[in-house]
C-alpha cells in the first residue's frame, strides 16, 4: 500500500519511511507539482492537516492516503519560540544551519548557555476514510554549542531528558526510540492498520 508524504525534506523522509516500512513510501512531489504549500495555520496540527489536504486533492485519487508532519521545537526562555515558525525562524529560505545559529544568538542574546525546550510533531492523514491527526512531544533542553553532526534541524543543539548527548551525537536508534515524531508515528501507524483493515 503506497503512503504519499506531504513532505519534501529529506530528513522527514527517510525517518518516516524508516519507521513505516510495511508502506511504500513515496514523497508527494514525485507524484504532483504544487510548488510551495502555504502554512498559515496557527497550530503544528492546523499546518499538518493543510499540507495533508492540499496534496490529498492535487492527487485526485480516491485510493490515496496523504500523511503529512508538522514538527518543531519551542524553547521555555523565547516564550516558547520559534515553535510552528522553526523551520523558517531565521527568514524565508533559511536553511537548518541558518536557523539553529538564530537559535543559538537568541540564547546568547539573553546571558543563557541553556534552556528547557521540547519538540512538537503534529502527524495529518487524509485519505477517503477520513482525517485523522496525531501528536508525539520529546522534552529536554536547549544549550546554546552545537555538538554532533547527526540528525537535522536543531538536533545538535537539544539533549533528551535523561541523556547527556545531543540527538546530533546520540545513536540513531535511541534517537528513533525517543523522538517526538517517532512517538506521534507510532500512533500514526495504529491509524494506518485501521484504515487498511477498512479496506480488506
Amino acid at each position: 500500500m503506497q503512503l504519499v508524504l506531504a513532505t519534501s525534506n529529506k530528513g522527514k523522509i527517510r525517518e518516516i519511511a524508516q519507521l513505516c516500512d510495511s508502506f511504500e513510501v513515496v514523497a508527494f512531489n514525485d507524484l504532483v507539482d504544487l510548488g510551495e504549500i502555504v502554512e498559515d495555520g496557527d497550530t503544528f496540527a492546523a499546518n499538518a492537516m493543510i499540507k495533508a489536504r492540499t496534496v490529498y486533492d492535487a492527487l485526485n485519487d480516491p485510493d490515496a492516503i496523504v500523511l503529512s508532519d508538522d514538527s518543531g521545537i519551542s524553547v521555555e526562555a523565547l516564550d516558547n519560540a520559534p515553535g510552528i515558525y522553526s523551520a523558517r525562524y531565521a527568514g524565508k529560505g533559511a536553511t537548518d544551519k541558518d536557523n539553529l545559529n538564530k537559535l543559538v544568538e537568541a540564547l546568547k542574546a539573553k546571558g543563557l548557555t541553556e534552556s528547557p525546550a521540547f519538540y512538537t510533531a503534529a502527524i495529518s492523514i487524509v485519505c477517503r476514510e477520513g482525517e485523522y491527526t496525531v501528536h508525539g512531544w520529546m522534552h529536554g533542553k536547549v544549550i546554546d554549542t552545537p555538538r554532533g553532526d547527526g540528525g537535522f534541524g536543531y538536533d545538535p543543539m537539544f539533549i533528551p531528558q535523561g541523556y547527556d548527548q545531543t540527538l546530533g551525537e546520540l545513536d540513531g536508534e535511541i534517537k528513533k526510540r525517543i523522538s517526538h515524531r517517532s512517538k506521534a508515528l507510532g500512533l500514526a501507524k495504529v491509524v494506518l492498520a485501521t484504515i487498511r483493515k477498512a479496506r480488506h
